[in-house]
């Protein structure tokens, strides 16, 4: 998990971005604390993630494409705010290049 240190006061969506160029991971963890944590995610390619144990908020920062959430699917475009329960199975299809999401998870595993 790559977390940015907790003294920053202010990290910008393009600092965020320009970091995850830089990782072998397709997020990268920008704060954390208690119950809560928030990722900036930008699959590449193909989303391979898993469902969660814990319920988690998408605010997308940039791009558009197709969510699914189990058997339900909607377009999505920057801005838009999508939901996902803990343990159930979702992922971003045929999202553009520039597709990024900020990502907050949030109760304790298991979800609320």
């Amino acid at each position: 998990m790559t977390t940015i240190p907790s003294d920053v006061l202010h990290l910008s969506e393009a600092d965020t971005s320009a970091l995850l160029s830089e990782l072998p991971v397709p997020f990268a963890t920008v704060f954390a604390r208690g119950d809560v944590s928030v990722e900036l995610f930008a699959p590449r390619g193909v989303d391979t993630q898993t469902p969660h144990t814990r319920d988690e908020v998408y605010i997308v920062s940039s791009g558009s494409g197709v969510f699914r959430r189990e058997n339900q699917t909607c377009e999505f475009k920057a801005g838009d705010f999508l939901f996902v329960p803990a343990h159930t199975d979702h992922r971003f299809e045929s999202f553009s290049e520039d597709f990024r999401t900020w990502v907050i998870f949030f109760d304790p595993d298991g979800g609320g």
